[in-house]
């Protein structure tokens, strides 16, 4: 995972998140969003002098770092009288402090099942796994089974290192959902930490595959945009170009192949934010095709034509999810300082979308 909120979300509800046990003196609160869930609350006393709010909450909840609680407030997970602060906030008396996330709290550990995963490199201290579209990495929003995180816990069981209590398993990084790709999953706490920091300091090497809506007048080019949380959807990501919200962000693109109405391109991260490539193309333009939650799910570009209108919904069908694919991976080995370079295979749904556009851009008279 290379997003920070991520690690905030997901690395231990009940180190970071637990409920404060002042919080039943709290009698009313503002009303959350819906689609998010309050993770932390409480209200500020009578007698409260001004201070910064990732201190005050510091403070209050155990296991809790200020590196963390300022991450979670750029992230704009960090309310107080309902509305999202910085961690620069002053609370005062009587304010009402929250931690609002986008996903209930995690009640339940991760039960240990036997899904089979698709490994394409093992060793003492790390596995490297192509993730399918369609499994959830980690537990949240309801998906507490059925997780590549289940079938991990399944696989590394009998590991002389394999810590059950540890809610993310070697998890030091993620894909969505829906994009398939490479995963590298740590074995052991020392190889978890080594990974990490080359995450946190963005000196893994991550190429990916898209489809994308419509055609780019360049070759290649970059984008730079701080992305954070849609102020109007909690759900989405968004690019504040202003760059005093949100976090750096940086993705470099590559004309692949021009497929009449849609591209082919490769996007290197340069940093890792949620949902960064889906963000940064829409923001360029270029939503990813077949992206519900950016719009890509819509016809963006090509005629009015009703032979055309199926033609693109027939490609829905073939690739039911973002056109996305996290093809290669590159890091350095923790143990051996090895550097180490995957590359998978596109999969099968994007393989045949690309080939269904590349009969029709040369069959078709596209302007």
């Amino acid at each position: 995972m290379a997003d920070w909120l991520d690690e905030i979300e997901e690395e231990q509800n009940e180190e970071l998140l637990m409920d404060d046990d002042e919080a039943a003196a709290v009698i009313t609160s503002p009303e959350i969003e819906p689609g998010l869930y309050e993770h932390f609350r409480v209200m500020a006393d009578k007698g409260q002098s001004l201070l910064r709010v990732d201190k005050f909450l510091v403070a209050r909840i155990v296991g809790a770092t200020r590196n963390r609680i300022q991450l979670a407030a750029d992230a704009g997970c960090i309310w107080v009288n309902g509305k999202a602060v910085k961690s620069n906030y002053r609370v005062k008396p009587f304010d009402v402090v929250q931690i609002v996330m986008d996903r209930p709290r995690r009640e339940t550990e991760i039960i240990p099942q036997n899904i089979p995963l698709n490994i394409v490199y093992e060793d003492a201290d790390l596995l490297v796994i192509n993730k399918p579209a369609g499994m959830v990495v980690h537990p949240g929003h309801g998906n507490y089974t059925g997780t590549m995180l289940n079938a991990i816990a399944y696989y590394l069981r009998d590991e002389q290192h394999f810590d059950p209590s540890d809610p993310r398993l070697g998890l030091v990084h993620r894909i969505d959902k829906d994009t398939s790709g490479l995963l590298v999953i740590a074995k052991t706490p020392e190889a978890k930490s080594h990974l990490g920091m080359q995450f946190y300091h963005h000196t893994t090497k991550r190429c990916y595959r898209a489809v994308v809506w419509g055609q780019f007048q360049e070759d290649e080019g970059t984008v730079i945009g701080n992305i954070g949380r849609s102020p109007k959807d909690r759900l989405q990501m968004t690019v504040f170009p202003d760059g005093e919200q949100g976090k750096y962000a940086v993705t470099h693109y590559r004309v692949l192949e021009r497929l009449g109405y849609v591209t082919l391109v490769e996007c290197r991260l340069e940093t890792g934010r949620t949902h960064q490539i889906r963000v940064h193309m829409k923001h360029i333009g270029h939503t990813l095709f077949n992206d519900a939650r950016y719009g890509g799910n819509e016809i963006l570009k090509g005629t009015t034509f009703s032979k055309y209108k199926q033609f693109v919904q027939n490609c829905f069908a073939i690739c039911p999810r973002q056109a996305l694919h996290a093809k290669t991976l590159g890091f350095v080995h923790p143990t051996t300082g090895e550097e180490m370079f995957f590359d998978s295979e596109m999969p099968e749904d994007m393989q045949e979308l690309i080939d269904k556009w590349r009969v029709y851009s040369t069959t078709k008279d596209i302007e």
